[in-house]
């Protein structure tokens, strides 16, 4: 279980979402909860600066611009301190109400580096975090740059917020025989026994990849490369051997996640996939309707330079509700 949650706020409908969510993840779990806001005072001084050389003539007269500096230096830091302590009045408050302990810091600096460095430092090991702040364009993008960045840069489990969903209904689980996805799966059996939840183990295998393999050496392949290559007889070991068998394999996978979910006293639903993984499971996920997706940030073919598995990233992307990165 979580000890102690971590709750960047800026006031957006996604980071209320992410109070909400995270207060009553610990209220259920007994943990402490330190809310925080990031303010760049230090920015808006700098651009104050550059704007000076463009101020007209009568305002550049030292002792004249002196003063208007130390003005816009206290009104600036003053105000974004005051607008600071105001969101996280509302984090507070909240807390209140449920009775979880609370803390609260201001942080001054670039935004998604102070959130990094305080989370580095302060060893949370849950951090609460909306998908996209007030920065949103129109709704446009899919992961607020603040968000994506953190989660790169952070090795802590995160809880991307993109609806006001705790998780209540169905938990989803993505398998793939991986250590690290049995972990998650481990953390969604925790919260599906602690809100009452389902989980289900969902494992996707993609048979039309080497399909497409096969047809785009036709004509690649001269006629005697594709008679020593043995094209026809490849092909058809394919449809009989590879597919079937990775089928096989995948639902050994959710044997497993079975049995996991028997040892840990709870029933674990298995569901099986065909295609692109990220693309099955988040077609999945807006038909069952879950309220949460538990995934690893790597499966069976991490690399060690990447900072995340293409299909967690994907998923991350395009999925159509909240997500636990383990």
């Amino acid at each position: 279980m979580y000890k102690h949650i971590h709750i960047p706020v800026d006031n957006s409908d996604y980071s209320n979402f992410a109070i909400d969510i995270g207060v009553n993840i610990a209220a259920e779990m007994g943990a402490e909860i330190t809310g925080s806001h990031v303010y760049s005072a230090r920015l808006h001084d700098k651009r104050f600066k550059d704007m000076e050389e463009g101020l007209p003539e009568p305002y550049l007269e030292q002792q004249r611009l002196e003063k208007s500096r130390k003005v816009h230096d206290s009104l600036i830091g003053d105000g974004l301190r005051l607008i600071s302590n105001a969101y996280l009045d509302v984090f507070d408050k909240k807390c209140e109400e449920k009775g979880v302990t609370s803390n609260r810091k201001l942080l001054e600096g670039k935004n998604w580096f102070e959130i990094v460095k305080d989370i580095r430092e302060s060893h949370y090991d849950l951090v609460v975090l909306g998908v996209r702040g007030l920065g949103t364009v129109n709704g446009n993008s899919f992961i607020g740059s603040v968000c994506e960045r953190v989660i790169r840069n952070v090795s802590t489990h995160v809880l991307v917020v993109k609806d006001n969903k705790v998780p209540a209904g169905k938990i989803v689980a993505a398998v793939d025989g991986s250590r690290q996805s049995v972990a998650a799966l481990e953390k969604a059996i925790e919260l599906g026994k602690l809100f009452n939840s389902e989980v289900e183990a969902v494992s996707v295998f993609d048979p039309h990849y080497h399909t497409v393999a096969f047809k785009s050496l036709v004509g690649v392949l001269s006629k005697e490369a594709g008679e020593k290559f043995r094209f026809k007889d490849q092909a058809q070991l394919h449809d009989e051997v590879i597919d079937k068998g990775l089928k096989k394999v995948y639902e050994s996978y959710l044997d497993e996640a079975a049995e996991i979910g028997i040892k840990n006293g709870m029933h674990v639903k298995t569901r099986i996939l065909a295609g692109k993984p990220y693309h099955e499971i988040c077609k999945y996920l807006e038909e069952s309707q879950a309220s949460l997706l538990v995934l690893s940030r790597f499966g069976a073919h991490q690399a060690e330079e990447s900072e995340m598995g293409s299909t967690s990233e994907n998923l991350l992307r395009y999925g159509q509700c909240n997500m636990l990165l383990t």
